[in-house]
């Protein structure tokens, strides 16, 4: 896991409040993060695998393992309803 990551059990997720800033700063990070989460979307839908996901809310860093169900244009959809702000995603793995 990376550094400085808390981790954290995905029911907390409805209890985080996010900003509207992205935590990325180039158009290539974002990229890559896009790639990344429909790796992740197509994991979770075809070999039901869990994946991280490393983000940050209005407090500090986390790290969430889950399966990815669905992605929007703004959010990360996952089981049971919860979501996690795409600009507000590090990365996937």
């Amino acid at each position: 896991m990376k550094p400085n990551f808390e981790s954290i059990e995905k029911e907390t997720i409805q209890l985080l409040s996010f900003p509207k800033s992205d935590v990325l700063e180039t158009q290539e990070e974002m990229q890559q993060r896009h790639s990344d989460l429909y790796r992740a979307l197509a994991l979770g839908n075809l070999e039901h695998s869990k994946i991280r996901i490393y983000f940050e809310d209005n407090q500090s860093k986390k790290v969430v393992e889950t399966t990815v169900w669905a992605l929007t244009d703004q959010r990360v959809i996952l089981k049971q309803g919860h979501s996690i702000p795409i600009n507000r995603i590090y990365k996937s793995a």
